[in-house]
């Protein structure tokens, strides 16, 4: 019967980079389900948090990204020899239990990640994470507006109301109404990001009998992003 597992030999390219993009399924009703805060819920995001560090544990990609229910892993080193059916479906398995051990909540329904693999090259990372990192602030400007409108229209005449407006709209209806999103946590405009830093570290060489500096690399959690340009993931050694 192995011959019926058709796709089990589809491989992704040898020597490439990829990125896994995980999205949560179902989130608007899990949302719901667990009465999470709008426009965000502190508490869901240190939870994404903690799963995008269990993945960058577990899976050593070279950067980490994520805003809303997305995550997006960064992988030179392809697991289980490139396999797709395996790569997905263990990623986004492993994503789907680490949310739950950390979430320490009752759900009405097991919540899971879908996944998909994206092939990049070199100059296409910028490119990609700049595109991620536009939908967050879009996101941002987005649930702060739908937000503010159902605190003072019905939930039918808020969707209503959004649909028609364009970002620069929503941007200016919530200033004018005393909520400046420049103000806001950084993570909520930019989202959050997991790699690795090198720190200064002053030891002693006994041999020599003088201070020596060196430096180790750990991972660090970012909840302050900058806007993702070519120095910043230069600075953090994931382009050359």
């Amino acid at each position: 019967m192995k011959e019926y597992e058709v796709y089990s030999s589809l491989k992704v390219p040898k020597n490439s980079k990829i990125i896994i993009r995980l999205d949560g399924r179902s989130f608007h009703q899990l949302a719901r389900d667990l009465n999470l805060v709008k426009p965000y819920d502190e508490n869901f995001y240190n939870v994404i948090s903690k799963v995008c560090e269990d993945l960058f544990k577990e899976f050593s990609p070279l950067f980490v990204y994520t805003f809303s229910d997305e995550i997006s892993l960064l992988l030179d080193k392809i697991p289980f020899d490139g396999r797709i059916e395996k790569i997905n479906s263990v990623i986004s398995s492993f994503a789907a239990s680490s949310f739950v051990i950390h979430y320490n909540a009752q759900f009405k329904k097991p919540p899971a990640f879908d996944s998909r693999i994206i092939p990049v090259n070199d100059e296409d990372i910028l490119k990609y994470f700049k595109w991620r990192q536009d939908e967050s602030w879009r996101n941002c400007v987005n649930s702060h507006g739908i937000a503010y409108l159902k605190s003072t229209h019905s939930n039918n005449e808020a969707n209503d109301i959004i649909k028609g407006m364009k970002l620069n709209d929503i941007h200016e209806l919530l200033f004018a109404n005393g909520i400046n999103l420049n103000d806001i946590e950084t993570y909520k405009k930019r989202g959050i990001a997991v790699y690795r830093k090198n720190k200064r570290v002053i030891g002693f060489n006994k041999k020599e009998n003088k201070e020596q500096v060196s430096y180790r690399s750990y991972v660090f959690t970012d909840w302050e992003l900058p806007k993702f340009n070519e120095e910043f993931f230069k600075d953090i050694d994931v382009i050359k």
